[in-house]
């Protein structure tokens, strides 16, 4: 019988700090943030943090942002443009990978549970290190590749039917929400792609103006790179734009299948 268990200095303690409240807060919340100091030595452990809603935003970035400035300095995340634009502040939030910024507080029941994108290494606290995932990015080519000269006098054109084919794939805000959901992604993200890489590929694959598809399915035909995919679906259940990378893969698939006929 297998057992699956973190090793000793990575098994988080549940005996972190705690942080109450000022005695006049209207509508406390409770929050358990996941702490991680790689200089320190030490074990990560879970912080809580008692956080008056009534002086607060009303989304979970909103209170990080408060227990920063208010209550403890150290406490480290990503954030940028609160919009749901950048994917910077992307965290496990209530056991589900997300954006902090569009999460509610009221959304979730209970106390709010605030961990780092899972199986990612951790830079410090909810900071992950996302080296490989930029670099698997960047493994797709994503940017317009082609052999034929550019017009002279106007852009290289398309329909708005070829154009709305690359709509919704263009829309991917890189946050890594949807790959660090995929177990196929866990257990191989040394060579498997992932869910985002694999959507941006889709995404120039089918680009009218670009020139270079066979050579992109090429590259994607591997029996790691692209079909470690399973389709369990975690990845579009994850993405906080309602991007579909699950099927963007099995196009790709469908297109590497229809052109050895």
């Amino acid at each position: 019988m297998s057992t699956f268990r973190l090793p000793p200095n990575s098994r988080v303690r549940r005996d972190g700090k705690v942080y109450k409240a000022a005695s006049d807060a209207r509508k406390v919340r409770t929050f358990r943030i996941y702490r991680f100091d790689p200089d320190s030595g030490e074990n990560p452990r879970l912080d809580t943090y008692e956080v008056d809603m009534g002086a607060c935003g009303p989304m979970v970035l909103d209170a990080l942002i408060k227990i920063k400035n208010e209550v403890d300095s150290t406490l480290t995340f990503r954030r940028s443009c609160r919009e749901g634009i950048c994917g910077s502040c992307a965290m496990n939030i209530d056991g589900l990978n997300t954006l902090a910024c569009t999460k509610a507080c009221d959304d979730i029941k209970g106390d709010v549970a605030i961990y780092p994108l899972p199986h990612m290494p951790v830079v410090k606290d909810l900071v992950p290190d996302l080296t490989q995932f930029y670099a698997q990015y960047a493994a797709v080519k994503p940017w317009l590749q082609t052999r034929t000269p550019a017009p002279p006098d106007r852009e290289r054109l398309q329909s708005k039917a070829e154009q709305e084919k690359i709509d919704r794939p263009s829309a991917c805000i890189l946050c890594a929400c949807c790959s660090t959901s995929c177990p196929s992604y866990w257990w191989n993200s040394d060579r498997y792609l992932g869910p985002a890489a694999l959507l941006s590929a889709y995404r120039w694959i089918v680009d009218s103006r670009d020139e270079a598809t066979g050579e992109r399915l090429d590259e994607l035909e591997d029996p790691f790179r692209l079909y470690r995919c399973h389709t369990i679906m975690n990845c579009t259940e994850a993405c906080p734009k309602d991007l579909n990378p699950a099927k963007t893969i099995a196009e790709i698939k469908k297109l590497l299948a229809e052109r050895q006929h």
